[in-house]
């Protein structure tokens, strides 16, 4: 099972979960904690689709990286990152992270820990497209501020 993927296909998050946790499983896992990320409206006005872009090799060595830092911080047994690039519309699955403890508060603050990184320094760069126009999304101060708590 891949652990850090970078992909412009849709991907089945149930599908994705169950691998994960049979897998987490033969690693005598007690607890995995998942997050899935939906593309949503963030610009003023009716999204029409989401455009994100990002470096080939360079961002799957950035979520590598930061996926091996959680799992030696928080004690995980593993840890998935999932990342869609390209065009999405309202709704579809972006991203998802899933961990897997022996504990559910390492596998939990593992999750967020993830979650944090890839809001505020992932190397993906989001553009939202409606009728109004394509507007690229800025990063938000509360994303930095949730990510310096660790």
């Amino acid at each position: 099972m891949e652990t850090v993927r970078v992909q412009s296909d849709p991907f089945d998050m149930g599908a994705e979960l169950n691998a994960f946790a049979a897998a987490m499983a033969k690693k005598n896992a007690g607890a995995v904690v998942s997050f899935s990320g939906l593309t949503r409206d963030i610009a003023t006005g009716d999204l029409d689709a989401m455009e994100i872009e990002h470096y080939p090799g360079m961002t799957e060595k950035a979520l590598a990286e930061i996926r091996d830092e959680a799992i030696e911080r928080f004690n995980l047994s593993d840890a998935m990152i999932l990342h869609r690039h390209g065009r999405m519309g309202p709704g579809e699955p972006i991203m998802m992270v899933a961990t897997a403890a022996r504990h559910r508060a390492d596998a939990f603050q593992g999750a967020e820990f993830l979650m944090d990184y890839l809001k505020s320094r992932a190397p993906f760069w989001k553009k939202e497209i409606t009728a109004q126009g394509a507007e690229w999304v800025a990063a938000r101060d509360e994303d930095e501020d949730a990510l310096s708590r660790w």
